[in-house]
């Protein structure tokens, strides 16, 4: 087998579960989670719903402050990683190294370490050196995370879940220096079940006994679940409020909802150094070090609350794909639409009902473009699309939140296809290739406002293209048209390919 990235990208999408394979997980249920931390185990921290990649980037970019730089004369770290899922464009950004994907040529280089190491383990036992001596996708790229991270000499790792926490890929870490979890909200229910209270559960399963956990305001009924699996670990769990300080500070990430992930990252960081001796500032967290600051304006997570510019067009992205996370891009969107207004307040990500932005004056119909481009291949798109509607709506206070929308797969190209690190196995090819979902999209939101100009594409290069047109033939010289990407964190990964690509085909 060749060694570049190429191929490792290659040998690693054959890890991938299949549609069929991902509809027998469905069907099985959470007996399937059963398995997963002991096959960790033979085959070889930051847990929540949303903002669990906000999250991370926080703490990372706050604890790669001390590293050695000019402002750092006293260093604490060399190295420091990060391992998060999924991935936008490329999957070696889900291994970070100080705030940096891994190179192509290191990837490659410990993906194939990892791969020889479990055939030779599958060899000398007398098994077979096929697919079947490897774990899946997900646990593979943890094992050589893990495998990374120990050859690199990491002095410091923020792990980020995959799905759950109980039976996590990632579970295999017994003395972490602080866990935490991030809002929940109904996501993985095949796995983690319906219930908020089950989700609860499954995530409460990161806390480590006499390690500290640090929360978000949950929904009463998840808080009750975390606080009470805490006493049964003998864990001291704070939950994190807003920190007042925030409101001063530029973040790097700046929609409002993004404060209670800031929040919880102080914390989260600010036990890690406890943990290592360091002293804080007496009156912490009502004083915060410089580190700490310079890390909160200085972080970038792209494809959250992430606008790019190009050919008169403003884009908004947002890989929020669930309902709650779809709220809440849905409502920086209208503060991002309406920077006349005053500061939308906080979103309180722990309550159902989202508080939102304050409405603008009544427009009955929005006439110079806004742009909708949106795609969810697996989860239930309808509910979706309308959650997003019913929010931009009441925001703006219009029954027409977009002049124009557009539904497409995350088909990267229309020619070409996927990029080798987007492609994604476990969708229906058929269904991509009739276009259903998008058709049921179309149809959707066609029943949401009739005025809207609404199609549906087989690719996303197709789909920015289509957009590109309706800005150059509708908009004004300028000003900009504001076009927001969103519902799959897969579609706003295949944009950032296109985007950054140039041409598009219509």
């Amino acid at each position: 087998m060749a060694r570049t990235y190429s191929d490792a990208v290659a040998a690693l999408n054959t890890l991938q579960s299949n549609a069929a394979a991902v509809e027998a997980v469905r069907k099985a249920g959470k007996s399937m989670n059963l398995r997963s931390v002991p096959e960790m185990i033979e085959w070889c921290r930051r847990a929540g719903t949303k903002g669990k990649g906000s999250t991370s980037a926080f703490l990372s970019s706050i604890l790669t402050q001390y590293l050695p730089s000019p402002s750092q004369p006293n260093p604490l770290f060399n190295k420091i990683g990060l391992y998060t899922s999924p991935h936008l464009r490329f999957v070696r950004e889900r291994i970070r190294i100080n705030n940096e994907p891994l190179s192509e040529e290191l990837f490659a280089k410990y993906f194939f370490e990892t791969w020889d190491k479990l055939e030779d383990s599958a060899r000398a036992h007398g098994e077979p050196t096929d697919k079947t001596a490897k774990p899946s996708y997900f646990r593979f790229l943890t094992v050589m995370a893990f495998h990374t991270y120990i050859r690199e000499g990491v002095d410091t790792a923020i792990i980020e879940c995959g799905v759950g926490g109980e039976y996590d890929p990632t579970n295999v870490i017994l003395n972490p220096s602080a866990t935490g979890i991030t809002s929940l909200g109904i996501d993985h229910v095949q796995l983690l079940g319906n219930t908020i209270e089950e989700i609860a559960w499954h995530k409460a399963g990161i806390m480590k006994k006499s390690t500290p956990a640090y929360t978000v305001s949950q929904l009463p009924a998840a808080q009750s679940v975390l606080e009470r699996r805490a006493v049964e670990k003998s864990v001291h769990l704070t939950t994190v409020q807003n920190n007042p300080l925030l409101q001063s500070i530029a973040l790097g990430l700046s929609a409002p909802f993004q404060h209670s992930n800031a929040s919880l990252a102080i914390m989260l960081a600010s036990a890690h150094l406890q943990s290592l001796s360091y002293p804080l500032p007496s009156l912490f967290p009502s004083s915060l070090p410089q580190e700490f600051i310079r890390g909160l304006e200085q972080v970038r997570w792209p494809g959250r609350c992430d606008i790019r510019r190009q050919r008169g067009i403003s884009w908004h992205l947002d890989s929020g794909h669930t309902l709650e996370s779809i709220q809440l891009a849905a409502s920086w969107f209208a503060s991002e639409v309406t920077p006349q207004l005053p500061p939308a307040p906080h979103l309180d990500s722990s309550s159902p009902q989202q508080a939102l932005p304050p409405p603008s004056p009544p427009n009955p119909k929005h006439q110079f473009p806004r742009i909708l481009l949106f795609n969810q291949q697996t989860r239930d798109a309808p509910s979706l699309a309308r959650a997003l509607f019913s929010t931009l709506s009441t925001s703006l206070n219009t029954p027409h939140p977009f002049t124009h929308a557009v539904f497409c797969t995350n088909l990267t190209f229309r020619d070409s296809g996927y990029r080798p690190d987007l492609i994604s196995m476990n969708t229906d090819k058929e269904k991509v290739q009739a276009l259903e979902v998008q058709k049921g999209l179309q149809d959707t939101w066609r029943e949401l406002d009739g005025d809207c100009k609404v199609e549906v594409k087989g690719s996303i290069e197709e789909a920015v293209g289509w957009v590109r047109r309706i800005a150059e033939a509708e908009g004004q010289e300028g000003e900009e048209v504001k076009c927001l990407v969103t519902g799959s964190v897969h579609l706003v990964g295949g944009f950032l390919e296109v985007f950054e690509g140039g041409e598009t085909v219509g």
